[in-house]
């Protein structure tokens, strides 16, 4: 499986895999009085019959954590999330009704690590029941390998005979924007802490620096050679066999039959068919994963609230300071209020065991990122160990509050580090003279228009400008030197604002474990000296719709969110367009720009 690496595949089925313990059967069921009894008893009312067959249709897509709000949840309605399908594939290994699983590969509109942590599930299920992938194409003129590296986690691989496999490779794209700043007026004006931390790089760099090249070759080389080890790996082929696969361009089923890429060239109709008479489920009725084994709302709030939690606590997004606010470009955000709140919530819960920090943002804030670290070492203190569990990018401001964990968990095509600093502005004067725009700062105070975009930095606001990136600078090695354990020697060179992919941050101790969250549940729980099977897994925050309009008791309850006005002006126009094309920071602890890396229909796509 994905989260042990060097892990052989099982050559004959058996319990439920539970890395760092012993096999854990299927969840004991919890006989509890229903208040919506009727009503829950008319959802699990099908006509499938006695038996199943499962299916997961990546078609849908799945997402990382619940639908923020109604709308998108009803928008999102067939799109099941990771936690229902981790759960509802452990049940069904157990259950004598489900005879396997048939994954329907799509489109596949998954990230980079929701592929691999899929492609995990996949083989933990696949060691009790058939699990069998299907799919039109691995990719249309372009490359699949993503797609194609979470099927060959599947028992039978069948491609659509009109389709192709082209596993291509991956492709990093690196952005300069000086030319068109240049042509439309705008200046950028931007320090930077160290070479590789090029976001200074996408705003004021005419021509593409050796540290830019180097360091997206080497996340482009890095998912690579991951991704053909391990298909070689699963489909039993030799590295080298895979490369000539990659370096063949685009097969055709026929060939990629013949190379033992594929196991059966035919259509859905074909593969249904020839899994009902391998299964013997002539009868069987079919259900998605998400619809099958679900209990009850009251019913799962019940068992949560009964037994200790292991408390997942969200960092989604770019990290700024104070309350949630509407955002340019509809982009979720992690607010350092809310966020040290529901770490502080987590302290205060006596339930609470163990918390499991998830991950997934590009960084932002110095300042608010310094005030979640110091959250999670309170809570570390508190007696609950803490595992940072990071998603596709968890760099900057990212890996910032992920370090001060007490092990961190990432999957290989996790973006992480950068530990550096950036931060500037853009001088809007050429553009607004163009427009014909006038604008001029009336202040008061040497330093009232310090960061003004009507002005350019004077030498002595440079000079303070740089102090500042030192100071941050030294900082931010300092304490991920001392969080990771590591002499600030060894670390320092490992910074320079520097991306690494999870192998490579793995290999040079930046992170504990390659795996997703069923892998970081697993040392929770581990560190915490509580069995898995023990405790629920939970987020900080259960409330329901309305109850989010309920005002907290205190900081450190979990109550309502905040939506501060939104202010417009030319300036803020200009910052809304740059959100909407991913070009916006937040915060001097921000990922470079403009990092992009395809893989397929996976893409991991790490726009700060």
């Amino acid at each position: 499986m994905l989260a042990a690496p060097g892990r052989g595949i099982p050559a004959t089925r058996g319990p439920w895999p539970n890395p760092g313990g012993a096999s854990r059967a299927a969840p004991p069921r919890l006989e509890v009085m229903d208040p919506l009894g009727k009503l829950s008893a008319l959802l699990r009312t099908t006509t499938v019959g006695e038996q199943v067959i499962l299916e997961l249709d990546l078609d849908y897509s799945v997402l990382s954590a619940a639908p923020a709000n109604p709308l998108e949840a009803l928008r999102l309605i067939n799109a099941p999330t990771m936690r229902v399908l981790r759960d509802g594939l452990a049940a069904a290994a157990s259950d004598d009704a489900v005879l396997g699983l048939i994954v329907h590969i799509g489109t596949c509109p998954v990230t980079a690590a929701q592929a691999v942590e899929l492609a995990d599930l996949l083989a933990g299920f696949g060691e009790h029941k058939p699990v069998w992938a299907y799919t039109e194409s691995f990719g249309e003129f372009r490359t699949g390998l993503l797609p194609y590296l979470l099927a060959a986690h599947t028992d039978k691989v069948w491609l659509q005979e009109s389709g192709e496999l082209g596993l291509g490779g991956v492709r990093a794209q690196i952005t300069l924007l000086r030319g068109t700043l240049d042509k439309v007026g705008l200046e950028p004006q931007f320090g930077q802490r160290k070479e590789y931390k090029t976001a200074a790089d996408t705003y004021a760099a005419h021509e593409i620096s050796h540290a830019n090249a180097e360091m997206m070759q080497q996340i482009a080389n890095s998912i690579t050679h991951w991704a053909v080890d391990l298909i070689a790996q699963r489909r039993g082929r030799t590295a080298d066999q895979v490369w000539e696969a990659v370096d063949a361009g685009v097969l055709t089923p026929s060939e990629a039959l013949e190379r033992g890429l594929i196991d059966a060239v035919g259509y859905r109709d074909e593969v249904y068919a020839q899994a009902r008479r391998e299964w013997a489920g002539d009868s069987a009725g079919l259900r998605y994963v998400h619809r099958h084994h679900r209990a009850s709302a009251a019913k799962e709030l019940i068992r949560a609230r009964l037994k200790p939690a292991v408390a997942v606590v969200e960092v989604r997004g770019g990290i700024v300071s104070g309350r949630p606010q509407r955002q340019p470009g509809g982009q979720p955000t992690a607010t350092s209020e809310v966020v040290c709140q529901h770490l502080r919530a987590a302290a205060s819960d006596e339930q609470v065991k163990a918390v499991v920090l998830r991950v997934d943002s590009p960084g932002g804030s110095y300042i608010a990122s310094d005030a979640i670290r110091r959250e999670v070492l309170r809570l570390r203190e508190s007696g609950r160990p803490v595992v940072a569990c990071m998603g596709d990018v968890a760099a900057s401001g990212g890996y910032y509050v992920s370090m001060p964990a007490d092990e961190i968990v990432a999957q290989p095509t996790t973006l992480t580090g950068s530990i550096g600093v950036l931060a500037g502005k853009f001088v809007t004067t050429e553009l607004k003279e163009k427009i014909g725009l006038v604008m001029s700062d009336v202040t008061s105070g040497a330093w009232a228009s310090f960061m003004s975009p009507n002005s350019r930095f004077t030498d002595e606001q440079w000079a303070a400008l740089d102090r500042r990136l030192d100071g941050i600078y030294a900082d931010f090695t300092g304490k991920a030197a001392a969080d990771r354990g590591k002499p600030l020697d060894e670390l320092e060179p490992l910074a320079h604002g520097r991306v690494w992919t999870g192998v490579d941050a793995r290999e040079r101790g930046l992170v504990d474990h390659l795996g997703g969250m069923g892998l970081a549940i697993e040392r929770a729980c581990a560190l915490a000296e509580v069995l898995r099977d023990e405790v629920a897994v939970r987020p900080v925050s259960m409330l329901g719709f309305l109850r989010q309009f309920r005002p907290a008791e205190s900081s450190e309850s979990v109550g309502a969110v905040t939506l501060a006005p939104a202010r417009l002006d030319l300036d803020g126009l200009i910052g809304a367009v740059a959100a909407r094309l991913g070009l916006a920071a937040t915060g001097v602890l921000s990922l470079p720009f403009g990092i992009r890396v395809d893989a397929g229909q996976g893409v991991l796509d790490a726009l700060a």
